[in-house]
């Protein structure tokens, strides 16, 4: 018999597990932000699965390469398996439609706001997306999780204005820092979700 679906706490990588200086691809750019590890212990305390979901157009404009993401990924998840907060999965899509180089050049419904990240996630690792929670920083991330039926919606905004309400979900809320979202992880009900079906993606990090 197959195991219940568990939720998970997905997260988007740059700028919000670590300050976004723009196409961050080594250690010494790697800024983790403040509070990520114990938003993190706590959704793992809650039986969240943690999951990141990226876009990384970079590798795609031939500003790195997938070795590059994939070195610097293996280091950000022994750092949270060190903070008790271990990371059970990264997803990322390279391809860029227009500025995309030779085979990254393609449309892909795993970039953000696609969901097809998040739908490969819930199938490969049995979750349930009406209860699970996504915490992004740009409309991309939210659009994403509302089309997959992620449960409840968060964006981040420290370090920008407010939204335009139109651009995202009503039922998305914002937070302020990893704090609030924290706060929110326990307080915030589950919202009514639709469902958006779409073929699995290319691209997941092996597990470390």
């Amino acid at each position: 018999m197959r195991a219940m679906p568990t939720p998970a706490l997905f997260l988007d990588r740059d700028g919000v597990i670590n300050v976004d200086h723009g196409y961050v691809h080594r250690v010494d750019q790697f800024d983790f932000m403040p509070g990520i590890f114990d938003l993190c212990r706590l959704a793992r305390a809650r039986q969240h699965r943690i999951v990141v979901i990226t876009n990384q157009a970079g590798i795609g404009r031939g500003m790195y390469s997938e070795d590059d993401f994939h070195a610097i990924t293996k280091w950000m998840r022994e750092r949270f398996e060190q903070e008790g907060a271990a990371i059970d999965a990264v997803y990322f899509c390279p391809s860029h439609p227009t500025e995309g180089v030779g085979r990254y050049r393609v449309e892909s419904s795993d970039r953000k706001p696609g969901p097809g990240m998040i739908l490969r996630a819930a199938a490969e690792l049995n979750l349930d997306l009406a209860q699970s929670v996504l915490l992004g920083d740009k409309p991309s991330d939210v659009l994403a999780g509302e089309a997959a039926g992620v449960g409840r919606l968060m964006l981040l905004r420290a370090t920008g204005p407010t939204r335009n309400p139109r651009d995202v979900p009503e039922r998305c809320i914002e937070v302020a820092d990893l704090s609030s979202a924290a706060q929110a992880l326990i307080t915030a009900p589950a919202a009514p979700t639709r469902h958006w079906h779409s073929a699995a993606p290319r691209r997941r990090v092996p597990p470390a």
